[in-house]
């Protein structure tokens, strides 16, 4: 028998699921730690609280044995169906640590739910491996959030909420958070407990619940661009450098990257069209869209490729790269630059 993968959200179901049928065996494991405390929280659920001194067990795996593990898990239930036991911190041991338990996971006890943690790094254990496959163990891999995937956990997530989310609040969000999984799930709690089930997450909720700026993030700052319009470009900056905990250069630095890059893409494109667009580019929406034909009004290829070299050298410079200067100085030149291009590669 092989083991089966899950989703995040697949298991979360499960084990909050009163009908569920469970698993003996769980692996926990990869670079992300907020899946994984997230649903060792469930596991620890699974345990009405009249009855968590019998039935419960938290082991550590730097502070037991293979051996204790196993004594706890072939236990029977003290008058329940079942028992939880959750060994933490795997990741500290030797892979010969989770080796030991191999015998357990292939033969597991029906009685007992098992869940294995390594937070933050992947299982090791090639007998280990081998066991849960045989025992019909579950495992989850969790997975560090990247940038091409960020914006489609969000609104994953709004979507479990029960609400609904802009393109605009989405960009600000992703903008604002980054890959950080608990700081995403905190501030969208916020909106949660403030909206009606159903509602729409606005920039108008997002500045009014979490502090970001409807009028000035790096979703405006790139229409101002794309519009060539001097004065309000330069106010958005000038708003970052008196904001800069909220408004990062290098997420500023990406954003304008990556929609020159887009735009660079988008002159080139022999169908100027919205489908053929959206697919160039990558874009979801057609909304998406609306900056980037402004763009092309306002600037040609030449431009372009002038503007991707001069981001280039500015992310070179905002490092400490050939500069010192202050990168928010370099910013307000970079956007110059961006306003009143040559159409000459220096």
């Amino acid at each position: 028998m092989a083991e089966a993968t899950v989703t995040f959200t697949s298991l979360r179901n499960q084990l909050r699921k009163a009908s569920s049928q469970f698993a003996p065996v769980y692996l926990l494991h990869g670079e992300e730690g907020y899946y994984i405390d997230q649903l060792v929280n469930d596991f620890d659920a699974l345990v009405p609280e009249a009855d968590r001194d019998f039935n419960l067990y938290n082991l550590y795996a730097p502070e037991v044995t293979p051996a204790q593990v196993m004594d706890c898990a072939m236990r029977y239930p003290m008058m329940a169906e079942r028992q939880v036991v959750i060994v933490h911190e795997t990741q500290a041991v030797p892979a010969t640590w989770l080796d030991n338990l191999a015998h357990y996971v292939e033969r597991p006890n029906p009685t007992t739910i098992m869940a294995i943690c390594c937070r933050g790094a992947q299982a090791k254990g090639k007998d280990f491996k081998a066991a849960l496959k045989k025992g019909g163990g579950i495992v989850f891999e969790s997975k560090k959030l990247n940038e091409r995937n960020v914006k489609t956990e969000i609104e994953r997530f709004i979507k479990d909420k029960g609400l609904n989310v802009e393109p605009k609040s989405l960009q600000m969000l992703a903008d604002y958070v980054g890959t950080d999984l608990s700081r995403l799930y905190n501030e969208i709690d916020k909106l949660t407990v403030t909206l009606p089930a159903g509602a729409m997450v606005t920039p108008e909720a997002i500045e009014a619940n979490i502090g970001i700026s409807k009028d000035y993030n790096n979703f405006e700052l790139v229409a101002a661009l794309s519009q060539r319009d001097f004065k309000r470009a330069l106010a958005i900056v000038e708003y970052f450098r008196n904001n800069p905990k909220n408004n990062p250069y290098v997420v500023t630095t990406s954003t304008l990257f990556n929609f020159f890059s887009n735009l660079l893409v988008a002159l080139y494109t022999p169908d100027k069209g919205d489908h053929s667009l959206m697919a160039a580019c990558g874009y979801k929406w057609a909304g998406q869209l609306t900056d980037l034909r402004n763009a092309m009004r306002h600037y040609n290829a030449w431009h372009a490729i002038e503007i991707i070299n001069a981001i280039r050298r500015y992310d070179a410079q905002s490092k400490g790269v050939d500069s010192r200067r202050d990168p928010f100085d370099l910013m307000q030149e970079l956007i110059l630059h961006i306003l009143y291009p040559t159409g000459k590669i220096s």
